[in-house]
């Protein structure tokens, strides 16, 4: 496959379902995320971005929630937002899709005025966020029977 691809805002329904649908493959189908817990009220408040490869064909998605809608993930501070739903299929992992992807959310997250950025990262992905700046903080928990940790980024 070829390593050419963009990440864009997914303004428009049918990238909105190319989102959705990745998150579907990943979540749902591969780790058996239940659907009714994968898609939520955020979604329709939430920044959704999508990577693409140059044929149309979806590679990943993540979403940022800011302001009300992150809240409860940031513990009320308004000036972070929380990186969600990071999700890159099964093809395209290793291309950096997923670096791409935080790379956009945070951009949107500075294009908003925000000042950092929390996560919840499944622990077997501590390193990854590790990576790019994150640092993990508080106790493990689990989400969707799944261990995570919550990780933050100063922008």
């Amino acid at each position: 496959m070829s390593a050419a691809y963009r990440v864009r805002v997914a303004e428009d329904p049918a990238d909105r379902e190319a989102c959705f649908a990745v998150r579907k493959r990943v979540f749902v189908v591969e780790q058996g995320v239940p659907q009714d817990i994968e898609y939520d009220a955020y979604d329709a408040v939430a920044v959704h971005l999508l990577a693409v490869r140059e044929d149309g064909v979806a590679l990943g998605t993540g979403r940022l929630l800011y302001g009300e809608a992150a809240a409860d993930k940031t513990g009320g501070d308004a000036s972070v937002g929380s990186l969600g739903r990071l999700a890159v299929t099964q093809e395209a992992r290793g291309l950096g899709v997923g670096v791409a992807l935080v790379r956009a959310v945070e951009e949107a997250a500075r294009a908003r005025g925000l000042t950092a950025v929390d996560l919840h990262a499944q622990t077997h992905a501590l390193g990854f966020y590790e990576r790019l700046g994150y640092a993990a903080y508080g106790p493990e928990f689990a989400d969707a029977g799944i261990s995570h940790r919550a990780m933050r980024r100063a922008l």
